[in-house]
């Protein structure tokens, strides 16, 4: 029964981190220099799941970073724009990352009720057994 809490304590621990993604791409969405100061569009991250090893649960198993997530965006006299007036964004819509945002918390709060569930069912186990 201990492999049911590990299960949904994992699947907490991953949906944390995936939330800390969305918001940090929600945040980013408009960043275009990076600390220094150069210019260096934001990318859209995206926690990436696999099951742990020997089955009990799942790890966020890296955090990939789309190269592709950028577009074109005309700002004639941006400082980073290039002779035609243009220049890469970051290509994050916010409206989805939300429901993404949205996905992890409910499967966050499925695994609090697992996990709550196992507890109960194990502790009338030992009532039982007493």
């Amino acid at each position: 029964m201990y492999g049911s809490l590990d299960v949904s304590t994992s699947g907490m621990i991953a949906q944390r981190t995936r939330m800390e993604v969305v918001a940090s791409n929600i945040a980013h969405a408009n960043t275009l220099e990076n600390d220094q100061g150069e210019y260096d569009p934001y990318l859209r991250r995206a926690a990436m799941f696999s099951p742990k090893p020997g089955g009990n649960g799942v790890e966020v198993s890296e955090i990939h970073i789309d190269e592709t997530a950028l577009r074109t965006e005309y700002r004639k006299g941006h400082p980073f724009a290039d002779e035609e007036g243009y220049l890469q964004v970051p290509d994050i819509d916010t409206t989805f990352e939300w429901v993404n945002g949205l996905q992890a918390s409910r499967a966050y709060e499925a695994n609090i009720v697992a996990a709550e569930t196992t507890k109960n069912m194990m502790a009338q186990a030992l009532r039982l057994l007493a």
